[in-house]
């Protein structure tokens, strides 16, 4: 059996893998890492990319049409063979040679695959060729991420639902579709299969977009209903069933939703199986937990990187957390200081309180740090300030009855922004600048002087800072 030797050893090429490998290699050490699908991962393939190729085309229809003048060049409605051509475009027809081509660039070994951890600082990959055993000088980190999580209906596995990873490659748009899940993905994919033509019911045990201010939810189901979604929340499936082209879920009030697919977007859970991880005495079912280095807990050695630890599902915190991760076994690797205070080079410290998100649907939903709520169970004393975003001269300029809100949470105490939630047209333009104020943590007496543009949806700051009085116009209280 062949063994090699590498300084660091990455399970995943996902974008988050990758970004380890690469900042790993700038720190001078020799990196492998093992994949068993493409090189690029969910991101490139079957989530951010490709979704996002889904949803434009309608997202730019609509904004033409709320625009005088610009409304009246618009004839047509989508063609959904272009979108779907335009979507195949972003993923290269789910080829990853140009992937395979930037990471190999960095220096990193690619070791097709399946990785398992074998013992410690050791990994077996199964590949074509036979057993291959990597031996990790230093590290190993995991950066397998999450796959989607199928709730135990009755019938609902026999039906074969579509999951995310289905629905953002399919190759032609069904008739209908019923959605389980009121989350970001059941969401955005409720709109972009409704520009596309699909008669589209979503299913929501709860309320849509749950963990984020009420109002945002709010507005993205009532523009989808308005928009000829049947939103139904507070609402589960007890069992589904698949005959012939159709299939029919029963709700928990009785009622029958009949569709031609059925999309299950009811969260997910880390992708750890197979990966070994009992030989090191941790729960191979569960999401890892580490430290603010990336550092699993009682194992020096071993590293989970991105949605693996289940601290923020999102690709750019993937990102963020890698580069961390690269630097900091890098700098353990030659003996170099830990900057692992709050804010440090090699601290994941914008995972706790200033992840930023935006939701893509109609309309868009921007967040960044906590939401009132949030706070208030954090012990922070709180003060929420909102704002109609359609009283900005910028918004109103931007689409003719334009419909949205801003809001930003206060700590009262050190009278800086703790969270923002933008809703309405093309508001994810507008969540860095309330990311720098939350990581930055910029006192509200500053932020009067930053000016924004006229005419720019951005006047929403100044509105939003005279929402809050004259208590924090100076430095001293």
């Amino acid at each position: 059996m062949e063994t090699t030797a590498f300084d660091l050893i990455v399970i995943g090429a996902g974008s988050t893998g990758e970004n380890v490998a690469d900042q790993a290699i700038h720190g001078g050490l020799s990196v492998a890492v093992v994949e068993s699908d493409l090189v690029g991962g969910d991101c490139s393939y079957w989530a951010c990319m490709p979704s996002k190729a889904l949803i434009r085309p309608g997202e730019a229809l609509r904004a033409a049409r709320a625009v005088k003048g610009a409304a009246a060049a618009v004839t047509g409605s989508l063609d959904p063979a272009a979108v779907l051509q335009r979507r195949d475009s972003f993923t290269s027809g789910w080829d990853d040679s140009g992937q395979v081509e930037w990471l190999e660039g960095t220096g990193a070994t690619l070791v097709r695959g399946t990785g398992r951890i074998t013992g410690e600082r050791e990994v077996t990959v199964e590949t074509d060729d036979g057993p291959v055993v990597l031996i990790a000088r230093h590290a190993v980190a995991v950066c397998t991420g999450t796959e989607p999580n199928i709730p135990d209906i009755e019938g609902l596995r026999d039906a074969r639902p579509w999951t995310t990873k289905d629905v953002t490659s399919a190759q032609q748009v069904p008739g209908s579709l019923a959605i389980l899940g009121g989350g970001v993905a059941a969401c955005e994919l409720a709109s972009a299969f409704a520009s596309l033509g699909s008669d589209v019911t979503l299913i929501a045990r709860h309320t849509l977009l749950g963990t984020m201010e009420a109002f945002a939810g709010e507005a993205v189901a009532r523009r989808l209903r308005a928009r000829g979604v049947q939103v139904r929340t507070g609402a589960g499936a007890t069992r589904v069933e698949r005959s012939g082209g159709t299939v029919t879920l029963t709700l928990s009030d009785g009622e029958l939703v009949e569709a031609a697919e059925l999309l299950v977007a009811t969260g997910r859970r880390p992708r750890t199986g197979g990966l070994g991880l009992d030989v090191l005495g941790l729960d191979a079912d569960d999401y890892l937990t580490v430290d603010d280095t990336l550092r699993v807990e009682g194992h020096d050695w071993l590293y989970a990187v991105g949605d693996i630890n289940g601290r923020a599902l999102l690709t750019h915190q993937g990102k963020y957390q890698a580069r961390a991760a690269g630097d900091v076994i890098a700098a353990r690797a030659a003996g170099q200081p830990v900057e692992d205070d709050t804010w440090g080079r090699h601290a994941a410290t914008a995972d706790h309180g200033a992840v930023p998100q935006v939701v893509f649907t109609d309309p868009q939903v921007a967040s960044v740090g906590l939401t009132g709520k949030a706070a208030g169970e954090r012990g922070i004393a709180a003060r929420t300030v909102e704002y109609d975003l359609a009283q900005v001269a910028g918004a109103s300029l931007h689409a003719d009855d334009y419909q949205g809100k801003a809001c930003l949470v206060i700590d009262e105490g050190k009278g800086t922004v703790v969270g923002a939630t933008f809703v309405g047209p093309d508001v994810a333009e507008l969540l860095h600048a309330a990311t720098i104020a939350v990581v930055g943590e910029v006192p509200l007496h500053r932020l009067w002087h930053a000016v924004p543009a006229y005419p720019t949806m951005s006047e929403v700051w100044l509105r939003l800072l005279e929402a809050t009085g004259d208590d924090f116009r100076t430095a001293r209280r």
